[in-house]
């Protein structure tokens, strides 16, 4: 039996990410989750095993969701990154190569197989 996809949920809406963290776990997924970039930061730092990162684009804490992806692709390159926003549509250029964008209302299910198959790409 494979082991499961580690995911970082970051989401600053404590429902949305109750939501879509249930999904994944239900999916079959472990998952982390954090309610701004700053926490998302400190677990990436205690947990070198997260391959995916989900975030949102806007949140409180000085830092968004475009940045943290930056970040995250600049310190751990290997993780596998997917951000959504539901005030404004991102440009996939505005993200780092290989990523991908969910406009909010998203569908959990599609997200569950998109974060499943971003994983599975090296």
């Amino acid at each position: 039996m494979s082991r499961p996809v580690k995911v970082l949920v970051v989401e600053d809406e404590p429902l949305l990410r109750m939501g879509i963290v249930d999904h994944l776990e239900d999916e079959g997924f472990a998952v982390l989750e954090a309610g701004n970039a700053h926490h998302a930061i400190a677990l990436l730092e205690r947990s070198p095993d997260i391959e995916v990162v989900f975030t949102d684009v806007d949140m409180p804490g000085g830092m968004g969701g475009i940045e943290l992806a930056a970040l995250v692709r600049q310190r751990w390159p290997e993780i596998k990154l997917a951000v959504t926003s539901g005030f404004r549509l991102v440009e996939i250029d505005e993200l780092p190569q290989g990523s991908l964008f969910f406009p909010k209302p998203y569908d959990p299910p599609a997200i569950a197989t998109a974060l499943r198959e971003l994983a599975a790409t090296s």
